[in-house]
């Protein structure tokens, strides 16, 4: 891979073929371009070799490696793994090997973390993902106590913060994101009816659409009489063309990217800091929205925010 101060990237590697190419010596090419003769010649032989292929650059894994963990030795490693749940510094002296190789072979067989195996059953969890942006969406509802002006017990001490808590209410936080590309919209309301969830999914399509995501295909969310039995919801699905789908009974896993995305509401928003009025973070979640769709490093997504995910209707979110 090429390092900040390279002085050959994959333009320079044109270049320089071009430039031997029209007839000149390759150490007078290697001179003006500050590279040594026997670089010059190895991008020469690699272009002749494979083309425009050869002046990009290649892996640095190595082709063999003959010290490497015996595939059996790998094998019984990821068997006391999964049967004992044993971390590497156990299964080391067991075995006879050194944690940091323990830790290696775990992480080569994605068995390094305890949270991506099923505890009973040994088995990796497969998370699943749609192939394409609006073929499902997650929707739910958090449920926040609502902070009295002059702030909660985080500015003003427990004791102190219960005395102004009484009376103040909850806000409800409907949520809906998108499972391929965890693009999310949010809105803060009084209560989580039939009406008010219905008028929301009506407001996160047309935000999904804005953004690309022309069509929503099925929602998914928990059990909650609204969304079970609500004439409204049902009529908003009708209008949208989306089907609805539940989730099975005490099994919140399964609508489990809002879910998570809840957890991040919390963290990233809602306890981030100590807020003086629940207006005050009321205003505040607009800027967490734009932050976690526009700029936000995602896991799942190699690092990328959301938005990188959907489609870019000019260049609107460059």
């Amino acid at each position: 891979m090429a390092h900040r101060n390279a002085r050959l990237t994959v333009f320079g590697r044109r270049l320089l073929v071009e430039r031997v190419c029209s007839g000149r010596p390759v150490a007078h090419v290697a001179a003006e371009m500050g590279i040594s003769r026997a670089t010059a010649h190895k991008w020469i032989r690699r272009w002749r070799a494979e083309g425009e292929a050869g002046l990009h650059d290649r892996p640095s894994r190595p082709r063999t490696t003959p010290h490497r963990t015996p595939a059996v030795v790998e094998a019984h490693v990821c068997e006391l793994r999964r049967s004992r749940k044993l971390g590497p510094a156990r299964i080391g002296p067991i075995l006879g090997l050194p944690a940091s190789t323990v830790h290696r072979i775990l992480t080569r067989h994605h068995l390094n973390r305890l949270a991506w195996i099923d505890r009973p059953t040994g088995q990796i969890i497969r998370r699943y993902e749609r192939e394409r942006p609006g073929e499902l969406i997650h929707v739910d509802v958090k449920k926040l106590g609502r902070i009295p002006d002059g702030g909660g017990h985080k500015t003003l001490g427990r004791q102190a913060g219960r005395a102004t808590r009484n009376g103040v209410g909850f806000d409800y936080v409907h949520s809906a994101v998108d499972d391929h590309s965890r693009l999310a919209y949010s809105e803060i309301h009084g209560d989580e009816k039939v009406a008010t969830c219905a008028a929301f999914l009506t407001r996160a399509a047309a935000f999904f659409q804005t953004c690309g995501i022309s069509r929503i295909e099925r929602v998914l969310t928990d059990n909650a009489w609204a969304y079970r039995k609500g004439l409204a919801w049902k009529n908003v699905l009708a209008e949208l063309g989306a089907t609805g789908k539940l989730t099975r009974a005490y099994r919140p896993q399964t609508n489990g990217k809002v879910e998570r995305f809840n957890r991040t509401l919390l963290d990233e928003w809602a306890y981030i800091r100590p807020y003086t009025s629940n207006t005050e973070r009321t205003e505040a979640l607009t800027d967490f929205l734009h932050t976690y769709n526009h700029h936000r490093c995602h896991t799942a997504l190699a690092g990328n925010p959301p938005i990188t995910r959907v489609n870019n209707p000019a260049g609107q979110y460059s």
